[in-house]
């Protein structure tokens, strides 16, 4: 038997754990930019259904083969990353509630990973540019996708909403 294999067992047999601490180094690329008016958190929104702004996704030139058909979609699902948003906490008080709440169970931007996610109407493509309405986002947010928004893969019957029941 190997040494390490070994070594290994008799260690867990003796103090029947093993404690392994992962992390997983993740690379996201940026495949384009979010233009809005909104320059500082404070001036955005707090969900996009709260915008009527008309904003601009510039798509890199390295990505925009994969804007062909958007035009056939009246909404698309944006994921951005949240440059702005600074430090997170595990409890978070939101604008509708004063009680805290657990972080993943609100939309805060303050995260561990801070990634946007917003769907939007797709007024019109002009090359590399879509011009959109109902972003939430702030101005020079990198963009990290775009999905067609296809209600028929998104809806999910009568859902719980939690805490946000009667507040939203």
């Amino acid at each position: 038997m190997d040494f390490v294999c070994l070594f290994v067992c008799l260690l867990f047999s003796y103090t029947n754990t093993i404690n392994i601490n992962m992390t997983l180094k993740m690379e996201l690329t940026q495949i384009g930019v979010i233009h809005t008016p909104y320059k500082t958190l404070s001036e955005c929104p707090h969900q996009t259904c709260k915008s009527e702004q008309i904003a601009e996704i510039e798509v890199y030139d390295d990505y925009v083969g994969g804007l062909k058909d958007v035009e056939g979609f009246s909404h698309i699902l944006i994921l951005y990353w949240l440059h702005k948003a600074t430090g997170y906490s595990l409890l978070v008080r939101t604008p509708w509630d004063a009680k805290p709440h657990g972080l993943f169970t609100t939309r805060s931007p303050r995260r561990p990973n801070p990634i946007g996610i917003s769907v939007v109407e797709l007024i019109e493509r002009r090359g590399h540019i879509l011009r959109i309405k109902g972003i939430d986002a702030i101005d020079g947010s990198p963009l990290i996708d775009i999905k067609p928004y296809v209600p028929e893969f998104n809806e999910k019957g009568a859902v719980k909403i939690g805490w946000f029941e009667g507040k939203v």
